[in-house]
């Protein structure tokens, strides 16, 4: 049974450095993306290069319509799917919460939320149908440390949108144990990638990394390493855990 990975949003940052990852393993991988067809395409180049296959599935992962056209497309090419990597995500311009608006926190809960969800209900409705055991099968939830650190005066709305992907790693995870199916999270830190332009603070990650008890910021690929382990049969036995990635903070 080959090893199929579909990664929502990842075509940059965390998703990309896993795509690439996972071809280093020779695995199949599903790289969707919403809207930069160039990235995903040089994703995909990257994933061949490095000794995996991969496509490029574009789609908005906030729209169920979209979500199960990325699934089907992805078993079309690959066949059944062994594991799924739930991290398509936004965050916003930093600011405190009395100034947000209905739209920036209706977007940023849409996807981030809502999206995930759906995402994590289709691979679980897929899943436990495909071959292999518990070692082969596996969701790997990205959530960020923001869950824990509240991240007030910057973006209260986006940690709260992963608080709940906290809180559905440990109760899917109950749910889809006994049919073989491994679902874990990993909560990246003060990671170097654009979602900190799209934040409005593109020097934001060096200026935090000082405060890190490691004293650096994190590189996408040590992000990677902690999703493509849980993916892997090595993490045969952990299902329910939430992964700091975070170097101390």
């Amino acid at each position: 049974m080959p090893t199929n990975i579909l990664i929502t949003g990842g075509s940059r940052g965390i998703g990309r450095a896993t795509a690439i990852l996972a071809g280093t393993r020779g695995w199949n991988v599903g790289i969707n993306y919403v809207q930069d067809k160039n990235a995903a395409t040089e994703t995909e180049a990257a994933v061949k290069a490095a000794g995996g296959e991969a496509i490029t599935l574009q789609g908005d992962m906030a729209q169920e319509a979209d979500i199960l056209r990325v699934f089907d497309s992805f078993e079309t090419t690959f066949g059944p799917i062994t594991g799924v990597v739930v991290n398509a995500g936004v965050t916003a311009p930093s600011m405190p919460l009395a100034d947000m608006t209905l739209e920036r926190m209706k977007k940023v809960f849409d996807i981030n939320v809502l999206g995930a969800y759906l995402c994590a209900r289709e691979a679980a409705r897929r899943l436990p149908k495909s071959p292999g055991t518990e070692k082969e099968r596996s969701i790997v939830l990205v959530s960020s440390a923001a869950a824990r650190l509240g991240s007030p005066n910057e973006f209260v709305d986006y940690a709260g949108s992963k608080g709940a992907i906290d809180t559905l790693t440990i109760g899917l995870s109950k749910e889809l144990g006994p049919k073989g199916v491994r679902v874990n999270g990993v909560r990246p830190g003060i990671i170097k990638t654009d979602i900190h332009l799209s934040a409005g603070d593109p020097e934001r990650a060096e200026r935090l990394g000082k405060i890190v008890p490691l004293g650096r910021a994190g590189e996408a690929e040590e992000v990677a390493e902690a999703i493509v382990w849980l993916l892997s049969p090595a993490a045969g036995y952990v299902t329910g855990t939430t992964i700091d990635v975070t170097g101390g903070r």
